[in-house]
């Protein structure tokens, strides 16, 4: 990767872009920039569980799957929303990978209704994309997917979709990827910013890996509903919390996962919950935060206790 090539591009992109001051996430407003977000009031976490957590019991699923799950313990969409309700989340994110295949508005809106029923919101939605792809009908297709689920979640009444920026293709670079992603996204942004929905980039790794390449895809794309979904598990340096602590100013949802793992260090450490939240807390921040499960444990077991610990910590 050719690091100073990336880092000029970016700096020319940001340059160049429209710098307005504030940015909101708030009673459906349009916000005017993407700046760090200015929220008014007392931090607010909303607690929200993510349906990934129980990716190995979901009847319905996108992709091959690894493991057989028990069929006494598989689950579809409208008792992962009970199972929610049941565990008092604000909450449900619901992750595109385990609708049904060819999934109707009709299905979306009896979600939304039986969500509405149990007393939970449907916090937001997760997609899988590469925006990095070479302009051709493979990139057209990513586009397409994210609108679709725009769409979608819009019609559940979801303000926050999850998406993933990419990596560098076979034969590109750092910054071309970096353009192709930031093209996208004011693509999708533009589209989804007229069903009042955000979209998060996700620090998964790829050109996002590290917090100043995602925050300067941030401010370069020309769009009030971009921003970050924070996740507390995919920064892998020395201090993950310093990395997160830079990223958590932007973000539109956060996800939490129960493990992180440093540069140096051979295994998982557990998270540190309370300085999460304090980080969180610090930036002011207002809206909610998913546990996203995805440790060895099996989720029936570990994800009542931690949402039990996640809402002790909210409390302090």
């Amino acid at each position: 990767m050719n690091t100073m090539t990336r880092r000029n591009f970016l700096k020319l992109i940001n340059n160049a872009s429209l710098t307005i001051a504030g940015a909101g996430l708030c009673g459906g407003r349009l916000a005017a920039a993407i700046e760090p977000i200015k929220r008014s009031g007392p931090a607010k976490l909303r607690l929200s569980l993510a349906a990934y957590s129980f990716r190995d019991y979901f009847k319905d699923v996108s992709y091959a799957r690894k493991t057989q799950a028990d069929p006494a313990k598989q689950i579809d969409m409208m008792q992962f929303v009970d199972y929610c309700a049941d565990q008092n989340c604000e909450g449900a994110e619901l992750t595109s990978y385990y609708f049904p295949k060819d999934v109707t508005d009709d299905y979306l809106r009896r979600v939304r209704d039986h969500a509405a029923k149990r007393g939970v919101a449907v916090s937001g939605a997760s997609v899988g994309n590469t925006f990095t792809l070479p302009k051709g009908e493979k990139r057209d297709q990513q586009i397409a997917d994210v609108k679709k689920w725009i769409d979608r979640a819009a019609v559940m009444g979801a303000p926050h979709i999850r998406v993933f920026a990419g990596s560098v293709q076979k034969g590109g670079n750092a910054a071309e990827a970096t353009r192709l992603c930031i093209e996208a996204m004011e693509e999708c942004c533009d589209y989804a910013g007229k069903k009042q929905i955000y979209l998060g980039i996700e620090n998964h790794g790829g050109i996002v890996a590290e917090p100043e390449s995602l925050l300067e895809i941030i401010r370069a794309v020309k769009s009030p509903w971009c921003g970050v979904n924070l996740d507390t598990g995919n920064f892998h340096s020395d201090d993950p919390y310093a990395e997160l602590a830079k990223c958590a100013p932007y973000s539109v949802n956060v996800q939490v996962k129960v493990e992180i793992k440093r540069k140096s260090a051979k295994q998982n450490e557990p998270a540190d919950l309370a300085r999460i939240v304090k980080m969180l807390r610090d930036v002011n921040y207002q809206g909610f935060v998913a546990l996203e499960y995805e440790a060895k444990e099996d989720p029936y077991t570990a994800v009542p206790r931690v949402l039990k610990e996640m809402k002790a910590v909210f409390k302090n």
